[in-house]
């Protein structure tokens, strides 16, 4: 099917493709100058279009970071729902960390904005404080169900599925930040995310002989 002109477009579509185009703009600006040194008249001007119009669509920095995080946020959690689908326990968590990887890997230049954007704004008493707290609350709680649901994993185990949760979300934090300082080092995020794989099967195969 031929794809359809620019005149043929509907407003959705038109709309579709320059929040499309807005977000690859806002993506490599922040990752190759940071948050704060990135504009809304810049992002326009690299999106192709007038320099005023993500100022009109977004209305500030704020609203366009917010933006941001929630559309590479549904990216990761759509490739990691369909990843874990009908998964539990430690097949499901080590199935996230190599989800996790392989979205560093494909993704890059989306995953370190995100994360730019996590630790830059996670004081920021602002909407993308609310946007982060719920994005870290639903891993949190990922990590934790899946312990839960999990038929072969003990009573006293599962008891402790909200500190084995934690433990998981602080470590893949910290990974995070390692290749935020040396993004080309993908063996050392690749070895990072094994060395946590073989610490939570450690940590749950300890609880669970307790």
């Amino acid at each position: 099917m031929p794809l359809k002109s620019d005149k043929r477009l509907t407003q959705a579509e038109r709309t579709e493709i320059s929040d499309n185009r807005m977000l690859e703009a806002a993506v490599s600006l922040i990752v190759d100058y940071g948050p704060s040194a990135t504009s809304l008249k810049e992002i326009g001007l690299r999106a192709g279009y007038s320099r005023g119009l993500a100022g009109q669509r977004f209305g500030s920095k704020d609203k366009l970071f917010a933006f941001v995080l929630r559309q590479v946020g549904e990216n990761w959690l759509g490739q990691l729902n369909q990843a874990t689908r009908n998964l539990t326990g430690l097949t499901a968590i080590h199935t996230a960390l190599d989800e996790h990887y392989k979205f560093c890997v494909e993704a890059p230049i989306q995953v370190r904005a995100f994360y730019t954007l996590w630790f830059e704004s996670v004081n920021a008493g602002s909407e993308l404080t609310e946007i982060i707290g719920n994005i870290h609350k639903r891993r949190h709680a990922d990590v934790k169900n899946w312990m839960l649901m999990d038929q072969t994993v003990g009573d006293d185990l599962k008891s402790r599925a909200d500190d084995i949760a934690g433990q998981f979300c602080a470590s893949v934090i910290g990974i995070v930040y390692s290749w935020l300082a040396s993004p080309d080092d993908l063996g050392e995020i690749r070895s990072l995310h094994e060395n946590l794989k073989n610490t939570m099967s450690l940590l749950i195969q300890a609880k669970g002989e307790t």
